[in-house]
């Protein structure tokens, strides 16, 4: 029985439908045509629903237009950059040029409960800082006129200024979805950080707590970020902000505080006669200053590592039992020494001044570009590879996400991390092309963007820098947010017009561009690439060309699905013929729809899946 043809996925995926569709299997009772009659949802659900008087609630101007732009598919496509890239073909590292939401929506698909850390670092909104405007109606025109990309010169992004009525309230609404979005990426035992200061830090609470599940929340780190203050209030200095970290699913979340985390956030729940502790690693990587002797183990193993005790002092503990000897899994062993508190009964340093300073984050970028002026206020290189620490095992083969990706710092701790300890996690960065001041150092330097600064910095990660460089093995796929390929998704509907006229100039819009002129040769890989991200495959997924008489079709898979694509005018007999034996059986098969004639499509479509553009 021949299958029904189906369109292209023209957008992302509509998640107002998929939740509809989630509850209509749970409770079909509770709909009738095809709404949902809210007296049934009541009955059915009972006790379960909140009466309208005397409950908590957080609200603001423009939150309802905020929980709607998360439902809101998306019609924008991303395009490769290989020019850009390090190693496209190879590595498995994406950073995407544009508008975080828009991109955030893309990756609903393919990168659903796939994520097992998020790490982001807002604006902070102190009156100073660029928050986008979201334009709901037409997001993708809205970008590329902000950004300089249609239109000529664009249209000025603005900060948020304090003397705006709306200055809480428009932040508010620029995080909401976008928060959101990222909770439908994580892993069930995946984890967010969120780093913020004084000016947003209780709304932020909040939000997250409704967003995430105030049970879900973990804890919130005070990090030490400058001495002397900078930005003070009137009446104290400082010194310090915030990393909010909340949990997917805190019940299931297994091995938190893993092995080799910091001493700073272990529990002392341990207690023997001389008082609390608990077994910390004496071995260690990454240490400025390493101690390296030989130990003994229990079995005559001679062991030689980066320790972070004397030579005295391991021998000195040995000898009152302070040390333990364990084997791993893999049969190598791990030597433990009691980690105490100090005789004042407080922990023996600050967690808040060991995860790297401002200072800290402009000497990374320093040693990178030569130049501690290219970007403002940078984030600590340790400060991200400390959380990932955390949460991901140099084994694992984790995905970290940044979408406020700013100089590109979560890319360059991913890429050193694993060069460090020999990992297979995977870094996705989503920065804005916001335009760097023209009297700034790095517009001076070449970088008109800030995008154009993290792929950079990325770049000369990978090639290495500094006095010693230490090349890294590995690479990056640059995207950039587009207009989609096909003309459907390219029609502006005028709200001044009404629906009827509308129409009429859709139709004519569609008339004009003819099919014949979707597609040359130099965007097949666009439409390729659209068709991957609205099916819901891999950014890295394998494309193979290969021919079928005069036809060429794309092979296109991620090891877990996978698709053919030929965007040839026409389609051969012999193709045709090919393509109804047993090897496409079921297989989805994308063409343009005037390629083929009525009669083929059916016969066809008796062994394939098809989709027309």
């Amino acid at each position: 029985m021949a299958k029904k043809q189906k369109k292209v996925n023209l957008t992302s995926p509509n998640l107002g439908e998929e939740r509809l569709n989630g509850l209509r299997k749970i409770l079909p009772e509770v709909f009738s045509e095809q709404k949902i009659d809210w007296d049934k949802l009541k009955t059915v659900l009972g006790g379960v629903i909140a009466p309208q008087f005397d409950k908590f609630s957080f609200n603001w101007s423009g939150k309802a237009q905020a929980i709607q732009a998360v439902i809101e598919p998306s019609k924008a496509t991303l395009k490769s950059s290989k020019k850009e890239s390090v190693k496209f073909d190879k590595s498995k590292n994406l950073f995407i040029e544009g508008d975080n939401l828009e991109v955030l929506k893309l990756l609903q698909k393919t990168y659903f409960e796939q994520i097992k850390m998020i790490y982001i670092d807002p604006p902070y909104n102190t009156g100073g800082d660029f928050v986008y405007k979201d334009n709901f109606t037409s997001p993708i025109d809205n970008y590329l006129k902000q950004t300089g990309q249609l239109n000529g010169n664009g249209e000025k992004l603005e900060t948020n200024k304090e003397t705006n009525g709306r200055f809480h309230s428009d932040w508010l609404s620029m995080i909401y979805p976008r928060l959101k979005l990222a909770w439908n990426l994580l892993k069930d035992d995946g984890v967010i950080f969120v780093s913020i200061d004084d000016n947003e830090v209780h709304h932020l609470r909040i939000v997250m707590d409704e967003i995430f599940g105030e049970e879900n929340f973990v804890g919130n780190f005070i990090r030490q970020s400058k001495v002397g203050g900078g930005s003070d209030s009137k009446f104290i200095v400082k010194e310090h902000e915030y990393c909010f970290c909340y949990a997917k699913n805190i019940d299931i979340l297994e091995e938190f505080f893993i092995d080799h985390t910091s001493e700073y956030l272990k529990r002392y729940k341990e207690v023997d006669e001389n008082g609390k502790y608990f077994w910390d690693t004496l071995a260690r990587g990454g240490l400025k200053n390493p101690i390296r002797f030989e130990v003994e183990a229990p079995d005559g193993t001679k062991l030689i590592d980066n320790w972070n005790r004397s030579q005295r002092t391991f021998y000195n503990d040995l000898a009152r039992g302070e040390i333990k000897f364990q084997k791993n899994r893999q049969g190598k062993w791990n030597i433990y020494f009691k980690q105490r508190l100090n005789e004042s009964g407080k922990k023996p340093r600050s967690l808040t001044s060991d995860l790297g300073s401002t200072i800290d984050g402009k000497n990374d970028t320093k040693e990178i570009f030569n130049n501690d002026k290219i970007f403002s206020y940078p984030k600590p290189v340790k400060l991200i590879q400390f959380l990932i620490n955390i949460v991901s095992k140099a084994s694992d083969e984790d995905i970290v996400l940044d979408f406020f990706s700013g100089s590109g710092t979560t890319a360059q701790a991913v890429l050193e991390l694993n060069q460090e300890n020999n990992g297979n996690r995977k870094f996705i960065c989503v920065q804005l092309p916001e335009k760097t001041d023209e009297k700034s150092e790095a517009y001076k330097a070449g970088y008109k963007t800030i995008a154009d600064i993290a792929k950079e910095r990325i770049r000369r990660v990978i090639k290495g820098y500094g006095k010693e460089p230490k090349p890294i093995n590995n690479g990056f796929k640059v995207f950039k947010l587009d207009k989609s390929n096909y003309i459907e998704n390219n029609f502006e509907f005028d709200p001044e017009k009404g629906e009827v006229e509308n129409k009429k100039a859709y139709l004519k819009y569609l008339n004009d561009a003819k099919q014949s002129s979707l597609f040359d040769k130099t965007s097949e890989l666009d439409v390729i690439y659209e068709n991957i991200v609205k099916e819901g495959l891999s950014l890295n997924s394998k494309i193979e060309e290969q021919k079928i008489r005069k036809n060429t079709i794309f092979h296109v898979h991620d090891g877990k699905r996978e698709f053919f694509i030929c965007l040839d005018q026409g389609i051969e007999k012999e193709t045709v013929k090919e393509l109804t034996n047993k090897n496409y059986k079921d297989k989805l098969f994308i063409c343009i729809d005037d390629a083929l004639n009525d009669t083929t499509k059916s016969n066809l479509s008796l062994n394939l899946e098809i989709k027309t553009i």
